[in-house]
Order: structure tokens, then C-alpha cells, then sequence
């Protein structure tokens, strides 16, 4: 092996090591992969799809209701939500349908025969959302463990918005 031979493989080695450096910023701190687990977002997400959370988004943009997010729960489980109430909301649901601020809002997404007990913010002692604060609600009311179960969300405990259901391949789509 002559000289030419050793400076050519530390080349190529710090090119790899460099692109392994950028992979594994981007695992860390930009995209991940993470999978449903259980219908609480039944007809939404369905149990064993495989999501791309972006953990980037919410540093440069503010969450909107409706996104779908992953948050923390109890040091070692992450949830996949709804957004629903934001910040300075007063939230209510009535006979199973959603009113913000006095007026209803429409869930295009949710099961229609759904049947599920009604809310109000003030069943978590608010009377409004409080800044960097959010209600998160799963699609399938009837068994998800959301806001109305472990109380409002912190912006802190969010890690991302989900982006792209990439698995079952006939079911990819963008949120």
C-alpha cells in the first residue's frame, strides 16, 4: 500500500463519517420514524402505520389546530394527537359535537356514530387555554387517552407534527 493508497481511504472515510454526522442529525433532531399504537386515531391512523414526525417544524412555525402531533407522556410513552384547542380557546363538547369559543366546529374526520361523554375546559380547572398550552383529543373519542384523561399539553411536551404516513404503501399521504 503505498501513500497514494492511505490518503485516498482517509478521504473516503471522512466523507462517511461526515454523511453518518448528517443522517444522524437529521434522525435527531429534524425527521423520525415512529408507528401508531392502538385506535385512538381510528379512522384517522390506524394501529401499526409508520409515520415521519417532523421535530423541526414547531421552531419555526406555530402549531395549528388541527395538526397531528406526537407528544410526551409518563417519561417513556409517546402519544399521537389531535390539536384542538389552542391557546386562549374556551373548548366544550356537547351531544358529541365540538364547540370553540361558543360556536361549533366542524370534525370532518371523526366517525360519525361515535357516542362519547361530554367536556369543558373547566373539567380541568381553566376557563381558557393558557398560552403555550394546548387540548389534544384523539379521532376515536370512545377509548383515546387525550386531554379530557391527562389534562392540557405543554408546548414543551410536543415533539413534532406528523408529516407523511409512508406505511401501508397504499396508504400514503401527507398531513
Amino acid at each position: 500500500m503505498d501513500w497514494l493508497d492511505i490518503k485516498e481511504f482517509f478521504k473516503d472515510t471522512i466523507k462517511y463519517l461526515i454523511i453518518i454526522g448528517i443522517i444522524l442529525f437529521i434522525m435527531l433532531f429534524v425527521f423520525s420514524v415512529t408507528t401508531v399504537v392502538g385506535d385512538s386515531m381510528h379512522p384517522t391512523l390506524k394501529d401499526g402505520e409508520v409515520l415521519i414526525l417532523n421535530k423541526f417544524k414547531y421552531k419555526f412555525s406555530d402549531i395549528k389546530r388541527e395538526d397531528i402531533i406526537s407528544l410526551k407522556y409518563a417519561d417513556t410513552k409517546y402519544l399521537i394527537k389531535r390539536v384542538i384547542g389552542l391557546p386562549g380557546d374556551k373548548i366544550e363538547i356537547i351531544s358529541n359535537k365540538l364547540y370553540i369559543n361558543g360556536i361549533q366546529y366542524p370534525e370532518n374526520y371523526l366517525n360519525k356514530d361515535l357516542n362519547y361523554k361530554d367536556f369543558k375546559l373547566s373539567d380541568l380547572g381553566y376557563e381558557v387555554i393558557p398560552e403555550d398550552m394546548y387540548l389534544v383529543l384523539g379521532d376515536n373519542r370512545e377509548i383515546s387517552l387525550d386531554s379530557r384523561k391527562i389534562g392540557l399539553i405543554k408546548k414543551s411536551d410536543i415533539n413534532g407534527k406528523i408529516s407523511f404516513r409512508f406505511w401501508p404503501l397504499n396508504k400514503m399521504k401527507f398531513f
